[in-house]
This record gives C-alpha cells, sequence and structure tokens, in this order.
C-alpha cells in the first residue's frame, strides 16, 4: 500500500519527494479561460459554471442575512462550544501577534517611521464539497477582524443540496462576516478578484483549495490582485524514531491523506521496526475511516523513508519544506531549532496535526508544495501592510547630503543629485 525506502541517497530526494503536478499544463489552459469567462460575463458565467462543473442550479448568489440566521439554528450546542473554544485560542494567539510602531533617528535629524495599516478589502475562499473547512473561517475572519479589515468577503461552493453548510454559515457568522456567496473554484478566485455585478472586487484573497482554485489565485496575483501563498493540496511530514507511538504516526499521516487524493504523508524514520509498525496500524485505522477512499489514493502517492543518521533525517525535512511536520522523537525542540522550512512543526508525541488545524491558537493556512522555503503561514500580518515614513530636518539633510549626492551621481542620476542639491542652496541662503 504505501513504499518503504531505506537509506534513500540524497541525489534520489527530489524524485523521492515531488508532489504530484499532473495535468499541470491542461489545468492552466482550464483555469485562464474560466477566469477570463468571469472577467467578462460575472454573474452570469458564476451560474453558469456552477451548473456545469458542480451540476447545481443556483437562483442566487448571495446569501441572505433570512438564510443565514435560519441556518445557522441548526448547529448543535456542542459544536458552538467548540468554535467558541477554537475561536478564543486564534483570537489570543493572533492578538498577541500585533507589532509596534518603528519609530527613530537613524542619525541626528532623521527619522523614520513604519507603521501597520490593515487591507481595506479581504476575500475569503472556504472550501466546501466532500470537506467543508468551517475550521478555515475562523482561522481567516478572526485574523482580518483583528488586524481592523474594512470589509470582509466570504466565497465557498455550495453543498451538494445546493446550499451553504451550517457549520460554515454559523463560523462567518460567529466572526462577523456576512458577505457571503455561493461561488466556488476558479470562478470564485476570478470574481473576488474583478468584481462582477454581485461579487464586490477584493485587495487580497486568501485560503486553501484544490488545484484549480491555487492555480486561480497564481494566475490572478500575476497583474490583478495580492494572494496569501500559492497553497495546494495538504500535506504532512512525520519525523520518528523508537520513542515515537506508530498508531500515533499512522493516525496523523492518515488525518492529511483523508482530506483528498492529492494529498501526501511522508515519513522519516530510524528503524525498519518502527517503519513496519507504522504500515501495520495504517492497515487498521484505514479500515475504520468514512473517507477510506481518499485516504488509499493519497497513500499511493505517500512514502515512509529509513534513515540511520539523525542529521540526515533532519536534513530530509528541511529538503521536504512540509506544510506540517511533525516531530516525534526524543528532544524534539532540538531538532526543531534545526528545521529551517516548514509551515507549521508540531513538537513531541502529543502534538497532532489535528490541533493546529482546529484551535491551538496557531493558524492552519500554511504554504505547500515546498513554498515553505520562501512563505510564512498566514498570521496577522498577512492583512497588514506596511507604510515606511521619514523626516529630514535642514540639519539632517544637510548632514546626509554627500552620502546621497554621491550615490545618485555614481549612478548617473542627476536629478536624484539636484534634488539635495537645490535644498542645500537654500539652507546656505
Amino acid at each position: 500500500m504505501i513504499q518503504v525506502i531505506k537509506n534513500p541517497e540524497c541525489d534520489t530526494w527530489d524524485d523521492l519527494l515531488r508532489r504530484d503536478t499532473s495535468n499541470d499544463e491542461t489545468l492552466s489552459v482550464r483555469v485562464a479561460a474560466i477566469i477570463e469567462q468571469v472577467r467578462q460575463e460575472g454573474d452570469k458565467a458564476l451560474l453558469q459554471l456552477a451548473k456545469e462543473i458542480d451540476g447545481w442550479e443556483n437562483p442566487y448568489l448571495q446569501v441572505t442575512q433570512e438564510i443565514i440566521d435560519a441556518t445557522t439554528q441548526k448547529i448543535t450546542p456542542k459544536l458552538r462550544k467548540a468554535i467558541d473554544t477554537a475561536a478564543s485560542n486564534i483570537r489570543r494567539f493572533h492578538e498577541a501577534q500585533r507589532s509596534t510602531i518603528v519609530d527613530m533617528e537613524t542619525m541626528p535629524g532623521v527619522r523614520c517611521v513604519q507603521r501597520s495599516i490593515p487591507i481595506e478589502r479581504i476575500g475569503l475562499y472556504i472550501p466546501g464539497g466532500t470537506a467543508p473547512l468551517f475550521s478555515t473561517v475562523l482561522m481567516l475572519a478572526l485574523p482580518a477582524r483583528i488586524a481592523g479589515c474594512k470589509e470582509i468577503v466570504l466565497c465557498t461552493p455550495p453543498s451538494r443540496t445546493g446550499t451553504v453548510t451550517p457549520e460554515i454559515l454559523y463560523a462567518a457568522s460567529f466572526c462577523g462576516v456576512n458577505r457571503i456567496f455561493l461561488a466556488g473554484g476558479a470562478g470564485a478566485i476570478a470574481a473576488m478578484a474583478y468584481g462582477t455585478e454581485t461579487i464586490p472586487r477584493v485587495d487580497k484573497i486568501f485560503g486553501p483549495g484544490n488545484r484549480y482554485v491555487t492555480k486561480a489565485k497564481q494566475l490572478v496575483a500575476m497583474s490583478q490582485v495580492a494572494i496569501d501563498m500559492p497553497a495546494g493540496p495538504s500535506e504532512v511530514m512525520v519525523l520518528a524514531d523508537d520513542s515515537a507511538n506508530a498508531e500515533f504516526v499512522a493516525a496523523d499521516m492518515l488525518s492529511q491523506a483523508e482530506h483528498g487524493t492529492d494529498s501526501q504523508a511522508i515519513v522519516g524514520v530510524h528503524s525498519s521496526t518502527l517503519a513496519d509498525k507504522i504500515v501495520h496500524c495504517l492497515d487498521e485505522q484505514l479500515k475504520k475511516l468514512s473517507r477510506k477512499e481518499f485516504a488509499e489514493k493519497a497513500l499511493k502517492n505517500s512514502k515512509i523513508a529509513q534513515f540511520d543518521d539523525r542529521q540526515t533525517l533532519i536534513d530530509f525535512a528541511n529538503a521536504y519544506a512540509a506544510e506540517h511536520l511533525i516531530i516525534s522523537m526524543q528532544n524534539p525542540w532540538n531538532i526543531a531549532e534545526q528545521i529551517t522550512a516548514a509551515g507549521s512543526i508540531f513538537i513531541g508525541n502529543w502534538s497532532p496535526e489535528s490541533a493546529g488545524d482546529y484551535a491551538s491558537g496557531t493558524n492552519h493556512t500554511l504554504p505547500t508544495s515546498g513554498w515553505a522555503r520562501a512563505y510564512s503561514g498566514v498570521n496577522l500580518d498577512s492583512f497588514m501592510k506596511k507604510i515606511t515614513c521619514q523626516e529630514l530636518t535642514p540639519q539632517g539633510l544637510e548632514s546626509l547630503s554627500d552620502t546621497l549626492i554621491t550615490m545618485a551621481e555614481t549612478e548617473g542620476l542627476d536629478a536624484h543629485a539636484n534634488a539635495v542639491k537645490i535644498r542645500l542652496n537654500t539652507i546656505q541662503l
């Protein structure tokens, strides 16, 4: 079911750790066509795409307040309490990320200031379909509120019955988001990027999704709108030594594999004995999953690699740059300090990736497909922009003038130098 590889050579790691990127060229063409269709035809295109791709006919795009109020009544007290607890932790962790104003003199008479300004219009994409991610609403809407974003638009595909999942509506309402639209896939991304008759244009789009959504975000980000990151199919890597519990490792692998057939779980272990135990546990746990079909297919793209050397195991993790990295080893914090590429790290045997997905407080919107080498997961700063100011007194300009003029003239930009010289002449008068 899952491939076990012993001591793979470094020059084979790229192939071993490759994500599934099948049909990329065909996908790009199709997504570009969808984006253009929505840009040209607006709401009409969204309704047509919903019927063509998802097989449902929706009489409206915007979810009314009446529908929101009626639907959210279906939420059980138990789930309300769970959402309240998760939201409290997420809110506390993100509120602690507020940055202070930087205000300093870099030299006498030269004052530099940096302040954070919220992005005004935010678009949230919340996956629906086979696994409606209402938890993603909390992860995105709460930080947006804390940051002070003025407008939050939410797009989500309908459930199989043609309505929004009650849990998504409740989470959105809980976070104070009431501009909710029934639109999914690449079409929803295009709608938020360009605007339609019903869905307003936004400044930055957040949220995970399938390959169509990810490709659409990448394409609109080239010219039209900012995006959080190119987040694609979910993935996990587990590093495990003999102190690990094989049942825990298998459960963490399956928690990612059940997301979808293109998800991936990679495990690095120290011993063949542990590898065999994990394989056995996978077989046993898989039988009990409601989403067994998804997980089985995902595991075909997953692997267990055995390494005799601890440092090689760490290097292997940095080469993969996992969205979620679980360290089930002795002295896990020591290992975590050596990790240079990961979306979010889960320390020790008692920190399942599920905690970060839902309620520990950290954000679960994370870079996938190796993007953790350059991208951070969503945080409060993701909803902010930094603006810098500088003020020079006459004395400050005079002190800095030689530096400015020398650098400008060396670059051949005489007007830059002249902007300083003119002011110097005025000071000297």
